[in-house]
């Protein structure tokens, strides 16, 4: 067996435009995952499967170098509408709207949502502005029957849980 060959066992292919297989490059590679996850998460019941969640957000926003805040939409039953990203921010902030999630969620008809957002830091601790933002949020989101079911804050491979901290 020859090197090349041998080398290409262990490589994940992609079929370029002309049809032609080649190595996947990192990118690809973790594009392709989060599009298994998105599936996987859009096909479970997120109360049922927070794994699958922590994963997806673990990929999507672990490795960011700047903040991201995110909504996950859910219908009644729980399941999952649609990931949004809705804000970018710097390395250390960014700013969010409550009107803007509330107008997002109705246009979304969703019945909760889970909160999101990454520490580039690495540290997962919310700050008091994370905790006045999720108050905020859930107190807007309540006045239109949209339940917060959590605020989850992916640093790295740390996610720290609002709601199983009590901090809901």
């Amino acid at each position: 067996m020859s090197q090349l060959t041998h080398s290409l066992d262990s490589s994940l292919l992609v079929r370029d435009v002309t049809g032609d297989y080649r190595p996947a490059n990192a990118d690809e590679v973790l594009q392709a995952a989060q599009r298994v996850l998105a599936g996987q998460m859009r096909d479970c019941e997120v109360l049922n499967s927070p794994q699958v969640v922590r994963d997806f957000l673990q990929v999507k926003l672990g490795a960011l170098e700047h903040e991201v805040f995110a909504v996950i939409h859910l219908d009644a039953q729980n399941r999952v509408i649609e990931y949004v990203e809705m804000f970018r921010g710097t390395v250390s902030q960014t700013s969010v709207y409550p009107r803007e999630v509330v107008k997002e969620a109705l246009a979304r008809n969703s019945a909760a949502l889970l909160l999101v957002h990454n520490h580039p830091s690495g540290v997962a601790e919310p700050s008091r502005a994370d905790e006045m933002l999720t108050q905020t949020l859930k107190s807007a989101l309540a006045l239109v029957d949209v339940r917060v079911l959590d605020h989850l804050i992916v640093a790295g491979s740390a996610i720290l849980s609002f709601a199983e901290r009590g901090l809901l």
